[in-house]
């Protein structure tokens, strides 16, 4: 099984098939995984699997690194689109999350004033005043809404902790339209024969009437572009993905389809 373990705290540039030329910032440790989820098709693989021997990087070593690379890339290019906080897992648990993400606005100010900050978030922190806070200063707060079902997001999102979709779904509104909602829509089953298929309108139209309830500023949608942990999972085709993106968009939400 392939999986992919980040570098940390910096990576890339990649490209992201969403936000463009992306420089990857990883406040989780370089070697494992550290999540409040442990998604079934998770590019790092499974939480038990990947279990870190190194600590996180302290605020001062990602500044100091992301600086360096902002440096070289002002020298020698290319210059990002966005700084995007994701890797090994979820970025908001980090300690000094909120501090971090001042210290990336003023690097970012210096060297790319036109690059774009992003968070790829579950949402599992964001009752936290600080995490909150922080987001709300970033360009694109993306926060992860696979569902509304309490029952899929046990068996696919598999949340490590205490989580309700009804207080993150409360939680998301009180950002007051500062976020992107962020849904992967696949097919297939689960190891034990569970089918994980939440294209149909079983999924669909809860979720949508959720999604407008919250009132984003925009929808990103997309599917399986990896190998996967676990077996049995296929992507969800662009004919559906379209079908979903178009009904977003008919609902007067900006929404992109990602195949």
């Amino acid at each position: 099984m392939s999986t992919v373990i980040y570098p940390s705290p910096i990576f890339g540039p990649v490209h992201s098939r969403r936000l463009g030329v992306s420089l990857g910032i990883n406040l989780l440790p370089s070697d494992g995984k550290v999540c409040t989820f442990d998604c079934i098709y998770c590019e790092c693989g499974f939480n038990h699997n990947h279990i870190p021997t190194r600590p996180l990087p302290s605020r001062k070593e990602v500044a100091k690194s992301l600086e360096e690379r902002l440096r070289d890339m002002k020298q020698n290019g290319p210059a990002p689109d966005v700084l995007t906080f994701a890797g090994n897992g979820e970025p908001t648990i980090h300690p000094h999350f909120a501090e971090i993400i001042d210290d990336t606005i003023c690097l970012r100010d210096r060297y790319f004033p036109k690059a774009r900050i992003s968070v790829l978030s579950n949402a599992t922190q964001i009752h936290r005043n600080d995490v909150h806070d922080a987001l709300m200063r970033v360009d694109n707060n993306i926060l992860k809404l696979d569902t509304i079902a309490p029952e899929y997001i046990k068996r696919i999102d598999r949340p490590t902790g205490n989580y309700s979709v009804e207080n993150t779904i409360e939680r998301m509104k009180a950002f007051n339209g500062h976020l992107i909602i962020q849904t992967i829509f696949m097919k297939g089953t689960t190891e034990d024969g569970i089918d994980t298929d939440n294209t149909g309108n079983e999924y669909v139209i809860p979720w949508l009437k959720v999604v407008k309830e919250i009132a984003p500023e925009s929808v990103m949608i997309y599917t399986i572009d990896r190998e996967t942990p676990t077996h049995g999972l296929t992507k969800a085709s662009p004919e559906e993905l379209d079908n979903i993106r178009d009904r977003v968009i008919a609902a007067g939400i900006p929404c992109t389809a990602s195949y």
